[in-house]
């Protein structure tokens, strides 16, 4: 019962006009930003956030839009995947590797048709399931405290340089570097200044919506500008747009079964769509026996529908904790926790119970946009696959005018514009070195975080250590940070295998 009450509540919301309509509007501008090769979610979203807040949206509608945009980043990645051999962003690789042998066998528009019904099955299935486990799960973390949360904070961090980084030593001066950052600003506990070098404008610490536009989206100017802004091309003919029955009947199980894989690597925090993409891949294939293993990485169909259903799953399931635990499951969520942040809203177990209006509302709005996102990637995908045809020209200057119109309409800082484009020099170096950025942004979110816990245990135990592995809960997690930042160690090798055959990576 109380889950129909929510959400009636939710769908109160969800379908006011000017709720509905941010839907929409957040739904198309993703599949426009994930359709451009290098740009993903997290830049996507990371570029628009100033825009939500100049419009003067609520709490409510900015989460909402800005959540349309990162499912609709999921459903556009596929586009420059399929057409290109080009994936629109991390997790969009797996659909490269028989997403585009397809597309070069003239059926482009099936190979575009069934990913996008895989990713809506995804992406709906995990809606349902964030609406069914995020209340359990914030039930649950009422039984954590200091110790526990400081091995969860420590968990991210481990987890989170995973398998999308070069090497787990780059992650590391990542995270270093992020947690270094936390700590600019006054201590909230001495009230003595650190690492301001003086200045006023750093004694409140570095606002992360400037360090996240300027590792993101002003970094990627400075990519876009090295590259010479060479214009982009389809790489295959897009004929008629049909939809494939009998591929949508034949790899119906592929797609619940990605849809599963990729919903618990969701769940993990820094697991994410990348892995899920990749298990629900290798899941098929392994599946597959005799001479139908071979198809895969020649257009088969199953190749396809597994890991879009899976990196869109690992979308919904990423949203779990970072409304339960205030902990991102992916980069993408960061950057919405950093939204949320800003809004004065606080993630965790009582966010459901203090802010029904915005989890239901979104959950509702989610709902919506999935159907919505199905409505427009199936006839109107010619006319997303023409957003891989702008001129750099275009693109170049709308995207740094967004980011700093955007920074300079939150706070009025000529400072912040000035430590905007540091921000962007320091993610061009990184992403140069091949440093992911993720886990800076993620140690400027989450250091505060993880320093208060570990100040709150050491006064509990007094300043006993051990009071860090006191509990059951702190030890498992203790020991799943452990193997997050070992596994990718091996795993690494058999995730990059499938591209090395074909050339990529």
């Amino acid at each position: 019962m109380d889950l129909l009450t929510n959400l009636a509540l939710g769908f109160s919301i969800a379908l006011t006009p000017t709720t509905l309509m941010l839907a929409i509007i957040g739904c198309i501008l993703g599949t426009m930003i994930g359709a451009l090769p290098g740009l993903g979610p997290s830049n996507g979203v990371a570029i628009l956030i100033p825009l939500s807040f100049s419009l003067g949206l609520d709490a409510t509608q900015a989460l909402v839009l800005m959540t349309s945009v990162y499912y609709g980043a999921m459903y556009g990645g596929r586009i420059s995947s399929i057409l290109l051999n080009i994936p629109g962003d991390e997790p969009a690789m797996m659909t490269t590797l028989d997403g585009y042998p397809m597309a070069k066998q003239g059926r482009a528009g099936d190979a575009l048709v069934l990913s996008g019904v895989a990713s809506f099955v995804g992406a709906l299935l995990a809606t349902i399931g964030l609406m069914l486990l995020a209340p359990i799960l914030a039930r649950v973390a009422f039984l954590f405290g200091p110790a526990e949360y400081f091995a969860l904070y420590l968990l991210a961090f481990c987890t989170l340089g995973g398998i999308g980084s070069n090497n787990q030593a780059k992650a590391v001066i990542a995270v270093c570097l992020g947690l270094g950052l936390s700590m600019v600003g006054v201590d909230s506990s001495t009230g003595l200044t650190r690492f301001t070098g003086g200045s006023l404008h750093l004694f409140d610490g570095i606002d992360f919506l400037v360090a996240i536009v300027g590792l993101f989206a002003v970094s990627e100017v400075f990519i876009f500008i090295e590259s010479r802004g060479k214009d982009s091309a389809i790489g295959v003919t897009l004929d008629r747009i049909t939809v494939p029955i009998k591929e949508i009947i034949f790899t119906r199980w592929a797609m619940l079964r990605g849809t599963a894989v990729g919903f618990t690597a969701g769940l993990l925090p820094g697991a994410g769509a990348s892995l899920g993409s990749f298990l629900a891949y290798m899941l098929e294939k392994s599946l597959a026996k005799g001479k139908d293993k071979q198809n895969f990485g020649k257009g088969d169909a199953r190749g396809i529908a597994a890991p879009e259903s899976g990196n869109n799953a690992a979308a919904g399931g990423a949203l779990v904790p970072m409304l339960t635990l205030g902990v991102p499951g992916s980069g993408t969520t960061a950057v919405l926790l950093a939204l949320l942040l800003t809004l004065n809203i606080t993630p965790g177990p009582l966010l459901f119970t203090e802010r029904p209006d915005v989890v239901w509302g979104l959950i509702a709005s989610l709902l919506i946009a999935n159907l919505v996102l199905l409505v427009l990637n199936v006839p109107l995908v010619r006319v997303f696959s023409r957003i891989l045809q702008v001129p750099a020209a275009i693109l170049l200057p709308g995207v740094t005018m967004i980011s700093f119109v955007g920074i300079f309409s939150l706070s009025g800082s000529h400072f912040d514009l000035l430590l905007m484009i540091a921000f962007g020099v320091v993610g061009y170096i990184l992403r140069k070195l091949s440093i992911p950025t993720v886990p800076v942004i993620l140690g400027i979110l989450l250091g505060g975080h993880m320093e208060v816990s570990l100040r709150r245990a050491m006064v509990l135990s007094d300043g006993d250590w051990t009071y860090l592995f006191a509990s059951s809960i702190s030890i498992g997690l203790w020991i799943a940070a452990f193997a997050g930042f070992i596994a990718p160690l091996f795993l690494r090798h058999f995730i990059r295998t499938p591209f090395r055959d074909r050339g990529i990576g």
